[in-house]
């Protein structure tokens, strides 16, 4: 017997004339534009110019929802080409299915064109976003809570959500309650978020090593989560496909920490040409120009600093 649950919503669409609103469609929306805004924070206090991360966004995020959803369709096929599937829902975004790994892999190709039509060295912008993605990550959860989908095995404690008999997966029928995975998540990458931030005040993380961190964090997360979820995806030996993503890259970026480990954290040397096509130099913070020590952004440890606006000479 559940002495308390986590109720599901009645509906998550709701019909405006012939325009149907999503709360799904919402909560990605709203992680977008949380992710924006926390990285053009972070991203100007590092010496980016104001604007350059909307214009990154405008690349990045088309990308990401693309990676996104093709992973889905390959790590779980069987509503779309498995028996009685229907291959045209592989396009219907809106339903919900974005798998993180391909929306990230795909967004971070998005990210670099950006990055390199604008001169902006990726490793220190990948750093900037960092936080941002768990943040969106975690308001973009919520869009599984309102599709009742992507919950964990069937529990009756406190905390436990309730499904509505058409959304529970077959040989569940009889359940009512499963673990809310994706409230585990939420929670998680709130948590990894605070920990970057920290981890990147504390240790001046530089050259890409904030986003391994994210990324290590996520996948340790991901990986006990992965094994509560009870939907329908491939399985490797029996093991879901996920399972094995999570353990492969969390490794990988685990790796890349402890190879860059010790690195100065880049400034951001800014060489404005007056077009607007400005070229961004990242240099390590021990091979700034002599006299630039002096300067009042020399002793900001989370700053890069934009030296645009610096003639020769000047301190």
């Amino acid at each position: 017997m559940t002495l308390a649950a986590i109720p599901s919503p009645a509906q998550g669409v709701w019909e405006l004339g012939p325009f149907p609103i999503r709360a799904y469609a919402l909560c990605i929306i709203a992680g977008i534009v949380a992710a924006c805004w926390i990285t053009e924070r972070r991203w100007v206090a590092r010496g980016g110019r104001p604007g350059e991360v909307l214009d990154i966004a405008v690349w990045a995020v088309p990308f990401g929802i693309l990676g996104g959803r093709v992973y889905h369709v390959i790590s779980t096929p069987q509503p779309y080409f498995g028996e009685g599937g229907d291959p045209l829902r592989a396009f219907a975004i809106w339903e919900g299915g974005l798998g993180i790994w391909g929306a990230i892999a795909l967004g971070g190709v998005g990210a670099w064109i950006a990055c390199r039509r604008r001169g902006i060295p990726l490793p220190p912008f990948a750093d900037a976003i960092t936080p941002g993605l768990l943040v969106a990550q975690a308001i973009g959860r919520l869009g599984n809570w309102w599709n009742q989908e992507l919950f964990g095995s069937p529990t009756t404690l406190p905390w436990a959500l309730e499904i509505d008999p058409v959304h529970r997966p077959a040989g569940y029928e009889a359940f009512a309650t499963f673990h809310p995975t994706f409230l585990y998540e939420l929670l998680w990458n709130l948590a990894a978020a605070a920990v970057v931030i920290w981890a990147d005040r504390r240790f001046r993380l530089s050259h890409g090593r904030a986003f391994a961190l994210y990324v290590a964090l996520y996948c340790a997360g991901r990986l006990w989560i992965e094994i509560l979820r009870i939907d329908d995806a491939n399985r490797i030996l029996g093991v879901r496909l996920n399972v094995f993503t999570c353990i492969v890259v969390g490794l990988l970026a685990v790796a890349y920490l402890v190879w860059q480990r010790g690195r100065p954290r880049e400034v951001l040397d800014r060489a404005g040409d007056g077009d607007g096509d400005d070229d961004h130099t990242a240099v390590a913070a021990d091979e700034t120009p002599t006299g630039a020590a002096t300067s009042p952004d020399a002793d900001e440890p989370d700053r890069v600093r934009d030296r645009s606006h610096d003639t020769p000479g000047t301190p």
